[in-house]
């Protein structure tokens, strides 16, 4: 089918149903030509995503800007028609879908040959629409290769793997207890999550020795507890979405010297998370 008339029998279809007030940002997508997406990247969107499917793209038509809201400058909207090559998660849409992407353009303002090129895209299905895909960014196709798949497979099965790390949205309190000898001392941090379920930190002082921590996930507040791996969904959870410094609201200790230790374990534990790099842009 010619890409016009593919785009106008689609686009009155899918349009409203695949533009959200989010996917309509005017943040800049990635380029599927840049440099590789981080874990946070690709977590930000397998998080987000009901659908993550590998597609080979058959056929793209870009949108005229009065139907591309949003749009940064540097972008195109296109309508994308694309097979399906496999289902990382969610259900199967079928052989052949259909979706919006922003992509960048290439230095002479020209859209980038898509066709023939494989794709991970991160997705909602569209309610009685078969075959018709909402991503969850604009930035949401990513160019597939198999380390990247590789990635992606093993953070979606932590995200579905029991006691898997909730998403953790702050700090509720912490408390820095001292111990019996000089420079001995735990203090404990609880964290708030979107579920509810329990997250605690717990930063231990011996004399002579540097201090260590550990995440439980859990009731159990556990001494023997570690730090997380370096890109897991746990690491993720703490790296990505802790506030930089310990809220002064959270802090419940009664002296000002156990105040500043509980202040700056919690500085040891951002330091020693290390920073959450991404590579999209960030709403």
């Amino acid at each position: 089918m010619p890409c016009r008339a593919f785009a106008s029998s689609l686009a009155a279809t899918i349009f409203f149903a695949a533009i959200s007030p989010t996917s309509a940002s005017a943040a800049a997508p990635a380029s599927p030509a840049a440099a590789a997406p981080s874990y946070a990247d690709l977590a930000d969107l397998a998080v987000a995503a009901p659908l993550v499917a590998r597609v080979q793209v058959r056929e793209t038509a870009r949108l005229k800007p009065e139907q591309a809201p949003g749009l940064a400058p540097g972008m195109a909207r296109v309508l994308v028609k694309a097979k399906t090559r496999a289902v990382l998660t969610g259900e199967p849409q079928g052989e052949s879908i259909r979706y919006l992407a922003d992509v960048p353009l290439d230095p002479k303002g020209k859209l980038p040959k898509l066709d023939k090129r494989e794709m991970l895209v991160f997705a909602r299905s569209v309610a009685g629409r078969p075959g018709e895909l909402q991503l969850v960014a604009p930035d949401a196709q990513v160019a597939w290769d198999a380390g990247l798949e590789t990635r992606v497979r093993a953070i979606l099965t932590e995200l579905v793997a029991p006691g898997a790390a909730p998403r953790v949205t702050g700090v509720r309190e912490a408390l820095h207890v001292p111990g019996n000898l000089v420079g001995e001392g735990e203090t404990q941090i609880f964290l708030a999550t979107a579920s509810g379920d329990p997250v605690s930190l717990t930063v231990l002082r011996r004399p002579g020795a540097a201090p260590t921590w550990g995440v439980a996930f859990g009731e159990i507040v556990d001494q023997a507890a570690r730090p997380p791996r370096p890109e897991t969904l746990a690491w993720y959870r703490l790296a990505c979405f802790l506030p930089a410094a310990l809220p002064a609201a959270a802090n419940l200790a009664s002296d000002a010297r156990a105040r500043a230790i509980a202040a700056e374990d919690y500085r040891l534990v951002r330091r020693e998370l290390g920073a959450c790099p991404r590579t999209r842009a960030q709403r």
